[in-house]
């Protein structure tokens, strides 16, 4: 059982989860950079806009690690699972997350960063008949 309050537990997540959100991001700039778009800097500014984002958003979560003392590390991995160890007030707690599920929390976040976060919401009233 964790000592870990969920919203805490989700920080240390993202604490997980943006950096490789962060280094997809950056691989996938170096290939547009180098593709033979016509046009390629608005993928390139798309990308670099949503890192900016992303960033930000690390910065936030690893002060409010800091503030908080709380820490995460990458302990082990193998094809299945990747190992992470929290440090929380003191506590230390290993996790094990499927790489499969990693690999498809990533892909939802780039999701949202990448054009889910610009959209606006819809509402019923405001659909056409």
């Amino acid at each position: 059982m964790t000592r870990i309050p969920e919203n805490d537990r989700n920080i240390l997540e993202q604490a997980i989860y943006l950096p490789m959100v962060l280094t997809i991001l950056n691989r996938d700039m170096q290939i547009v950079d180098s593709s033979p778009f016509k046009l390629k800097r608005p993928y390139l500014e798309l990308i670099e806009e949503t890192m900016k984002v992303i960033q930000g958003e690390l910065a936030h979560v690893k002060k409010y690690m800091r503030v908080n003392k709380m820490k995460v590390e990458r302990i082990q991995s193998d094809d299945a699972f990747t190992m992470y160890m929290f440090l929380y007030k003191g506590y230390e707690e290993h996790h094990n997350y499927f790489n499969p599920r990693l690999r498809n929390r990533v892909e939802e976040l780039m999701r949202h960063y990448l054009y889910r976060r610009l959209m606006k919401p819809t509402s019923d009233s405001t659909k056409e008949a």
